[in-house]
């Protein structure tokens, strides 16, 4: 198996694996207050966040920002929970308010810590010695699909709930992000 397949096979393992479904739980708070029919504003949200967790994937790895794991491991629940109770308090009207707007600059910046979260788990990887750029681009490809994966999963899960069982999407959306901040809460207290 080449070095690409074997990084992004990692990404993607990385992301979807059920010892790492906080991450799954962040990408779910972040787009659950979305209809599907505005998922151009999801695509922008969750591209928002990639930014971000690529830009400090890259710069742990390289080891140009080094914080502590316990650290980070603290903050990725209270991004969860942050953007789930977020969810009441702003629903996606475009362009109405300042608030809507700062949801994809919230993306982005939860992205850098979810970004250094993800750096961890990829450091304990690499050999210090081999080059990076292979590694870190295919295993940030492999996250990104498996983001992608995640999507469109929570996408066929909403549709058959809002669509075939005819659930408003206000109340889906609302027992799901109580469900994730109650989830976040107890991940938070875990730490």
């Amino acid at each position: 198996m080449s070095e690409i397949n074997l990084y992004f096979r990692l990404g993607i393992e990385h992301i979807l694996a059920i010892d790492s479904f906080d991450h799954i739980l962040f990408v779910i708070a972040l787009c659950v207050a979305y209809p599907l029919s505005m998922w151009r504003q999801i695509l922008i949200l969750v591209t928002a966040f990639t930014i971000g967790h690529s830009l400090t994937l890259a710069l742990a790895t390289f080891r140009i920002v080094i914080i502590d794991v316990d650290f980070i491991e603290f903050l990725i629940p209270i991004t969860i929970l942050i953007t789930s109770v977020g969810n009441f308090i702003t629903k996606p009207e475009v362009g109405k308010n300042i608030l809507y707007h700062s949801k994809y600059l919230i993306a982005l910046i939860f992205g850098l810590i979810h970004g250094l979260g993800f750096s961890n788990y990829l450091i304990l990887l690499l050999n210090p010695d081999e080059k990076l750029f292979i590694p870190l681009g295919s295993f940030n490809i492999g996250v990104e699909a498996g983001q992608i994966i995640i999507v469109i999963a929570f996408g066929i899960i909403t549709w058959f709930f809002t669509i075939i069982c005819k659930i408003k999407h206000e109340i889906w959306s609302n027992i799901v992000s109580a469900t994730v901040a109650v989830t976040a809460f107890f991940l938070l207290l875990k730490q």
